[in-house]
């Protein structure tokens, strides 16, 4: 096992991950929807940008200091809503958000996620941002913004993008179920992963913690598994989310949008940002790469709403790319679960600094000091994404 500070990029943290964790986490966090066209293209249209060398530009005093939501932050940067976080490592929701919180960027709790919102804010002293789910209970989603708001998130985020499920084939395949099923194929696999199974042994955090004890008659995973194949709500619209700010009262992000006009139609809700998102490419295979998508929607709302962007960013240099083409800032799912599943909290922040060291030495490259001066001048060829 490597040292912390002889790993140096994501990508040495994605292969730590593929050895430690059970194929089925490890596929659910690693794959797209059917053919994973569009999972490859965010992170191959992303390389496609080129950036503008400068040289001979006083860059001795830089910083990555930016603000998102109003909040501070070390670097325009934030840790996305993953499900199954806690599969990955056990209580990885906690240590993901420990981690965050001592680098300085925000962290992100999903519905889906294994340690509960009541979980992360007793063992976290910054407030924390949660990702609601819109689902066909709406007393229960009524009592989980509730719980948000006595939790002291500082932000609600609302996923637009799964009213239907993406088809998935590898998660098919493997018969994903948390915590695993006890068949022959997944027992052979866990008996490889020794210690990911003595840590899971050891915390009581297995199950989906913000939905089992407190939706109506989810007593358990049997129950649960029933329960959530009818919670899908494809009558979810705009509408719904003048009740959803209401019921929150906070700031309001949505996430999901990948076309202009749904942009538009995010500012007029109310949101004070949007995440220009295409779910990891994990729902609507064969859609563009988010940032393809992002340089029309930032046009498109002329800065009226915060644009973020999440899809296939795995370094500083990503970021970089993203900023240039219109974002305030990107969010991370793939990049620091890899550091978590391979590291636990300790690779997460490891993950941080590697990401905001790519992002500054790359921004000095560019002839810029500030975070908030770069612009498309700093890309040769900005319009390859479109």
């Amino acid at each position: 096992m490597p040292a912390l500070n002889q790993i140096t990029c994501v990508e040495d943290f994605r292969r730590l991950a593929r050895r430690r964790v059970p194929r089925m986490f490890y596929d659910y966090m690693d794959s797209g929807s059917w053919t994973e066209s569009t999972y490859r293209a965010n992170e191959a249209d992303l390389q496609a940008l080129k950036f503008r060398q400068r040289v001979a530009v006083d860059i001795a005093r830089r910083s990555l200091r930016a603000r998102l939501l109003g909040e501070d932050v070390a670097m325009p940067l934030a840790l996305a809503p993953t499900g199954l976080t806690g599969m990955q490592r056990a209580d990885g929701e906690i240590l993901a958000a420990r981690a965050a919180e001592r680098f300085g960027v925000p962290f992100t709790l999903s519905t889906m996620s294994i340690c509960s919102i009541e979980d992360v804010a007793a063992r976290t002293s910054r407030p924390f941002w949660f990702q609601l789910y819109v689902m066909r209970d709406r007393e229960f989603i009524g009592r989980l913004i509730d719980r948000a708001r006595a939790a002291r998130c500082s932000a609600l985020m609302v996923t637009l993008d799964l009213q239907v499920m993406g088809q998935r084939h590898k998660d098919i395949r493997n018969g994903l179920s948390t915590p695993p099923r006890p068949t022959l194929a997944n027992l052979a696999n866990l008996a490889l992963k020794p210690q990911w199974c003595l840590e899971m042994l050891r915390t009581p955090r297995r199950a989906f913690g913000n939905i089992v004890g407190h939706a109506k008659g989810v007593a358990d995973m049997r129950s649960l598994a029933s329960w959530t194949a009818e919670q899908f709500d494809a009558t979810l619209n705009w509408s719904d989310l003048a009740w959803i700010k209401e019921r929150w009262g906070g700031k309001l992000i949505v996430k999901g949008i990948m076309d202009a006009q749904d942009a538009r139609r995010a500012v007029d809700a109310g949101a004070d940002a949007l995440v220009v998102s295409n779910h990891g490419g994990r729902q609507l295979d064969g859609a563009p790469s988010s940032i393809a998508a992002l340089p029309a929607i930032a046009q498109a709302v002329g800065g009226r709403i915060e644009v973020w962007m999440d899809g296939g960013v795995r370094s500083g240099q990503d970021t970089l790319r993203a900023l240039a083409l219109g974002a305030r800032g990107v969010l991370i799912g793939r990049a620091f679960l890899y550091a978590l599943a391979a590291r636990g909290e300790a690779g997460v922040l490891r993950c941080l600094e590697i990401l905001a060291n790519e992002l500054d030495v790359t921004m000095a490259f560019c002839g810029r000091t500030r975070i908030q001066d770069v612009d498309r001048r700093v890309l040769v060829n900005p319009e390859a994404a479109c």
